[in-house]
């Protein structure tokens, strides 16, 4: 049985988004929000990044001004290595199966990431597309952003432009920097057309890889966080290094290895791998 309707399919790609309600079970959710919470617990011991991964790069990082009474854990790499509740999710759940209905029948794993905005924190993302981060021979890549938390308005929720992922792919480099965000100009048209994707706990935003999105610091006295799986078809063939080195590249998640690499015309600049533990710092580099 298909995880999404027709219109569901019709509307993702119109839009280059869809929100769907209850992408995982209940006890699925618990599990997650617990090893989350516990992530939480184990950082107020800590005042710099820590932990390791497979490219030796920290697991957690945490935004300027954490501390052990106000922790402000904002991203944890790779959670699917650290966590079984992540892996299923990631592997096997409705979340999934939605995005098999999008790009199937052979679907890959490319990399996961917990983007997290806690309380008091100024964590925000700059407008940007995932596909000059993550460039493949085409781009049937959908990245699933499953909220842990409800997601609002308030709390930083998700901002995106719809049809923009049928638009121009935008330089993330500036005057010769890598910003990982796109030029001004871009931002101000995106903020005038942009739509908010808020929902429940357990909810997911199956979002294109070319689609522009950004999202505002939470302003709200609530968590928001965000389990982040990125997915391809079998035959996209990355075309630049894993910004997210993990065991689990290429892990297919449904169907069967084709053998073959599909490729589409398109140019962007090669991304810059990020030095520390995420790309925040990249877009938080004076330009």
């Amino acid at each position: 049985m298909p995880a999404l309707t027709q219109e569901q399919k019709d509307q993702f790609w119109r839009d280059g988004f869809l929100v769907v309600d209850q992408a995982v079970s209940t006890e699925l959710l618990l599990q997650m929000q617990e090893d989350f919470a516990a992530w939480v617990q184990e950082s107020r011991s800590h005042e710099a990044p820590y932990g390791d991964t497979l490219d030796g790069r920290p697991r957690f990082d945490m935004e300027s001004g954490h501390t052990a009474d106000q922790p402000r854990l904002r991203r944890v790499n790779a959670p699917v290595e650290a966590s079984a509740a992540y892996y299923q999710t990631m592997a096997d759940s409705h979340m999934a199966d939605c995005v098999v209905d999008l790009i199937g029948p052979n679907v890959k794993l490319h990399h996961t990431k917990i983007n997290s905005k806690q309380p008091g924190g100024h964590t925000e993302v700059k407008w940007h597309q995932d596909f000059p981060y993550t460039p493949h021979t085409n781009d049937d890549l959908v990245t699933a952003l499953l909220m842990i938390d409800e997601v609002t308005e308030e709390n930083g929720a998700l901002e995106v432009v719809p049809g923009s992922h049928r638009g121009p792919l935008y330089s993330l480099w500036h005057e010769g920097l890598f910003t990982g965000a796109v030029a001004d100009q871009v931002v101000e048209q995106s903020k005038e057309k942009a739509v908010l994707c808020t929902g429940s706990a357990g909810s997911v935003c199956l979002m294109h890889t070319r689609l522009l999105h950004g999202s505002a610091a939470n302003r709200s006295d609530l968590p928001r966080t965000l389990f982040i799986s990125v997915y391809s078809a079998d035959d996209a063939v990355p075309c630049a290094p894993n910004p997210m080195p993990t065991e689990y590249e290429g892990l297919l998640v449904a169907g069967q290895r084709s053998g073959r690499i599909r490729s589409m015309d398109f140019d962007v600049p090669r991304p810059q791998m990020p030095v520390t533990a995420s790309f925040f710092d990249q877009q938080d580099a004076p330009r």
